[in-house]
């Protein structure tokens, strides 16, 4: 029979052990710790993020981490939600993208800019919405063509229409005639170094995201998607061979409900799909037509309850087996599946400053939970 001592020792051991264990849990485990991406944790938890915004053009990651947009500028603020496409005023975000110096655009309040026709943006500029509700919407959109070195963030691009042919300037010493946009959010043409970040894009007449004509060093990240056909389209035709210097990553994106198709199509060159969440689609997500390079790392696909299960689609009738197509470390649920081809690396090949770490596909969703415009106020963590 053990003694009373003895006893004592055992209770002290098991409370020791008990102790330990509760002392250091897994992280994942705690379900009200937040999971932040690691663009979102290079900058939101500083509360004086409002005092030194230009900061934000470090935390890029992926083939448009060198976007410098107007970091190197002053700030220009839009006070005026009018638009005039060949005179703009002072204080509209027309008047401040076409400027030839850098510059970082912010926003005195809420606002919907309806815009009178497309919305030309120069090299070195920065569109920040954070402090703000802003939305672009109900007409023509935003085109960068020919420039480079452009942020995009936290704004809302929706319901954008057609644009008609007529006069647009696109510098203050330029106005040219412009024959009608088509109706997309984002129409990114003959451009590098692009960054669109906690952006939300819905329901236009043509796509949400166009990068076309050898537009390349792009990054499309913690954005949310929604009502919408043709999502995004990489590469101007098949037959376009500039294209094949296309580099782009998607990451860290929500594609939620009532989207249909092309998240994206790649036509040519490279595409790294990394990190984000599929909530459904009606035809596919990933899709291509030309021989494209897709890396598919750590993404989170919940396939439809129609028979469209498959995430891929080879717009061919045949000869694709060779397309380097791979996916690694998805989560594929409610039956969905990626369709692999190729042989041979398909790593993106990043510099050490382009590249990041990749969770596998079950955390997505988590590092995803913020994606879109978010609501941040001064002097406080966004």
């Amino acid at each position: 029979m053990a003694s009373p001592s003895s006893h004592f020792f055992l209770s002290c051991l098991l409370i020791f052990f008990a102790s330990t264990c509760q002392a250091y849990p897994p992280t994942y485990t705690q379900p009200n710790k937040k999971v932040m991406n690691i663009i979102d944790s290079c900058w939101r938890s500083k509360p004086n993020w409002a005092s030194t915004r230009q900061a934000l053009a470090d935390c890029a990651v992926g083939f448009g981490k060198y976007a410098m947009g107007g970091k190197y500028g002053p700030i220009y603020t839009v006070t005026n939600p009018s638009d005039d496409p060949v005179n703009p005023k002072p204080g509209t975000l027309r008047y401040g993208v076409i400027q030839t110096k850098p510059l970082w655009i912010i926003f005195t309040k809420d606002m919907v800019i309806r815009l009178n026709n497309e919305l030309i943006i120069n090299s070195f500029k920065t569109i920040d919405g954070r402090g703000a509700k802003v939305e672009i919407a109900y007409g023509p959109c935003i085109t960068i063509q020919g420039v480079s070195h452009i942020i995009i963030h936290g704004i809302s691009i929706h319901d954008c229409k057609p644009g008609k042919p007529g006069l647009v300037r696109s510098t203050p010493l330029h106005v040219g005639h412009r024959g009608g946009s088509d109706g997309d959010a984002v129409a990114i043409f003959a451009s590098s170094h692009v960054w669109i970040d906690h952006c939300y894009l819905a329901h236009c007449s043509d796509g949400l995201i166009d990068v076309i004509h050898a537009s390349t060093a792009i990054t499309i990240s913690n954005s949310f998607f929604s009502q919408h056909d043709k999502v995004m389209l990489f590469g101007h035709d098949d037959k376009f061979t500039a294209d094949k210097i296309m580099r782009v990553t998607v990451v860290f994106n929500h594609f939620g409900p009532g989207l249909v198709q092309r998240m994206p199509r790649v036509r040519l060159g490279y595409t790294h799909v990394a990190n984000n969440r599929y909530d459904e689609w009606q035809m596919y997500a990933i899709g291509g037509s030309a021989n494209p390079t897709i890396f598919s790392e750590g993404n989170y696909f919940m396939a439809p309850n129609n028979v469209n299960k498959q995430v891929t689609k080879r717009e061919v009738i045949g000869g694709w087996k060779n397309w380097k197509w791979r996916s690694s470390e998805d989560d594929f649920e409610n039956g969905a599946y990626f369709v692999q081809s190729g042989w041979g690396s398909c790593s993106p090949g990043y510099t050490a400053a382009q590249s990041f770490p990749v969770a596998r596909g079950s955390m997505a969703p988590a590092l995803t939970a913020d994606a879109g415009p978010l609501t941040c106020s001064a002097r406080k963590a966004c």
